[in-house]
């Protein structure tokens, strides 16, 4: 996209505020970022200043709502009190509640089938039930990772996936079936530059499912290795490659979710 057409508003919707340069960001061309896992008291006080130092907009979901000993709880860059187990369904209204009262916007459930221990289905199930059952209903955003796991979001209702998925096909019906639910998916597909096969993949998902009307937000894992601080190119120029023309670009760029459903 030329510079001339990137929308004066564009917002980041996959950082990770506790793993980069807080400042430089504060004062990059972005308008507005959501951060998708943090200790939620940490991340509450970065959007204050963030906004209080330049009108940066900032909107988050607090812990990442993991299984017991799950992703990424075992990652040394997962920050402390970044992760938040849940024990059992009967534990996940509680686990969203208190995410929604540190101001998160939106909750974060980590699905990695490869890493570990991940959310069953009763307990996911659960979570997105917690969620909206708000009167303003809080989206569910997941992380995916591994066989099996984007059916599992998507069969829970979930509303938006962090990352385009890339460890496997998405099959065209599971697509169809998603984008008719109205799922968005975080795009992240720069995060795959160094690795071939599974930019191929992720970028074969996000066809597919952009051409089959689903939402599309940019997003780029910032703080997850060597990214850019502010307007990405990699990440635009490979949303091109999935399909995306001017005006879905435009969209995928400025879309305020989640704080506007």
């Amino acid at each position: 996209m030329s510079p001339e057409r990137v929308p004066a508003r564009v917002v980041d919707h996959h950082v990770h505020l506790q793993l980069v340069d807080v400042a430089a960001l504060g004062d990059s061309d972005l308008a507005g970022v959501v951060d998708l896992g943090a200790n939620p008291t940490v991340v509450a006080g970065l959007a204050g200043s963030l906004s209080a130092a330049g009108g940066l907009q900032v909107s988050y979901v607090g812990s990442f709502l993991a299984a017991p000993g799950g992703y990424p709880s075992d990652r040394a860059w997962c920050p402390p009190g970044a992760v938040r187990e849940v024990l059992s369904p009967a534990d996940a209204g509680l686990a969203v509640a208190e995410q929604v009262s540190a101001g998160a916007s939106a909750v974060k459930v980590t699905l990695h089938a490869d890493a570990g221990p991940a959310l069953d289905a009763a307990s996911l199930a659960a979570i997105v039930i917690a969620a909206h059952a708000y009167e303003a209903p809080v989206p569910v955003v997941a992380h995916v990772e591994g066989a099996g796991t984007t059916e599992l979001a998507i069969a829970a209702g979930v509303d938006a996936l962090a990352h385009t998925p890339w460890t496997e096909r998405v099959d065209d019906a599971l697509v169809r079936r998603a984008a008719e639910a109205g799922q968005a998916w975080i795009s992240t597909l720069a995060i795959h530059a160094d690795d071939p096969d599974a930019e191929a993949v992720a970028l074969d998902n996000l066809a597919r499912f952009f051409a089959a009307g689903g939402r599309v937000l940019y997003g780029t894992d910032l703080g997850n290795g060597d990214l850019p601080l502010g307007i990405n190119d990699v990440e635009i120029a490979a949303l091109r490659r999935a399909g995306l023309d001017d005006a879905a670009l435009a969209a995928a760029l400025s879309d305020p979710w989640p704080l506007t459903q």
